[in-house]
């Protein structure tokens, strides 16, 4: 389930964009967070999921344009590969996304940011988050053990392969 949202600690919905907005758009204290990043996700409720606009890029696709910043020898190195600067990019990221230290980054990463949004003054919170970035599963677990059911449960989902 890429999302889910909560209600202070008790989770309302998991599943699509689309069906968790739905489930929790009359809740006011509600937040949706992308499990895959574990961020908040905000949504503009004249725009709901199911029903963007025209965006920039190949929507069809899945790309999205947008600004990159780089050096001129950047430029001129990207320039000379085939298929040009796009498709360099998008072959660099991709490499270095399937590198299995960065798969385990993000996931900690993940549960860290979803962590903090729900329950960054929980006790045994900061010993929780040094034990996930210390790879130190069992730690990890008896420092949450304590911690709301839901938010837990969660958290164990999202750190399965992390450790």
């Amino acid at each position: 389930m890429p999302y889910a949202a909560f209600s202070d600690f008790d989770q309302l919905a998991s599943g699509s964009l689309a069906e968790v907005y739905a489930a929790s758009r009359h809740d006011a204290k509600a937040l949706i967070f992308d499990r895959e990043t574990g961020r908040v996700v905000d949504i503009d409720p004249r725009f709901p999921p199911g029903e963007e606009g025209a965006r920039p890029g190949r929507p069809r696709l899945g790309v999205v344009a947008r600004e990159v910043t780089l050096l001129p020898r950047h430029w001129d190195w990207l320039a000379t590969q085939p298929g040009g600067a796009s498709v360099a990019l998008r072959k660099l990221v991709e490499e270095a996304s399937r590198n299995p230290k960065a798969q385990v980054r993000a996931r900690r990463d993940a549960a860290y940011r979803f962590a903090t949004a729900l329950v960054g003054n929980a006790p045994a919170y900061e010993e929780a988050m040094r034990a996930l970035y210390a790879g130190q599963r069992e730690d990890f677990a008896a420092h949450i053990e304590a911690w709301p059911k839901d938010v837990r449960r969660v958290l164990e989902e999202m750190t399965a392969e992390a450790f």
